[in-house]
């Protein structure tokens, strides 16, 4: 399954994965990375239920804090330690 994903992901997973510099990866970082990941998921779920019917502008951040979200947690579940600290910005 993991790998499914892998390749289902596989463009955004090589631009975080590139590189060959060093990095600095501490396990709490990719922990922090999915809470993020479940916290910005939840808060997109929040404003797309409350704006039901509303102005089409509350999409915007449904977008925003929804990729965020995806994004995180693509990276923290299936990404390498590599990409997670390039999140982190670790060198």
């Amino acid at each position: 399954m993991k790998q499914i994903v892998r390749t289902i992901f596989s463009p955004l997973l090589k631009f975080f994965e590139s590189g060959d510099d060093e990095f600095s990866y501490k396990p709490s970082h990719r922990i922090i990375l999915l809470v993020m990941g479940v916290l910005f998921s939840g808060l997109a779920m929040f404003v797309f239920s409350s704006a039901q019917g509303q102005d089409i502008g509350y999409f915007l951040p449904v977008i925003i804090f929804g990729g965020v979200g995806v994004v995180s947690l693509v990276i923290g579940f299936v990404g390498t330690d590599r990409a997670v600290a390039k999140i982190w910005g670790s060198r």
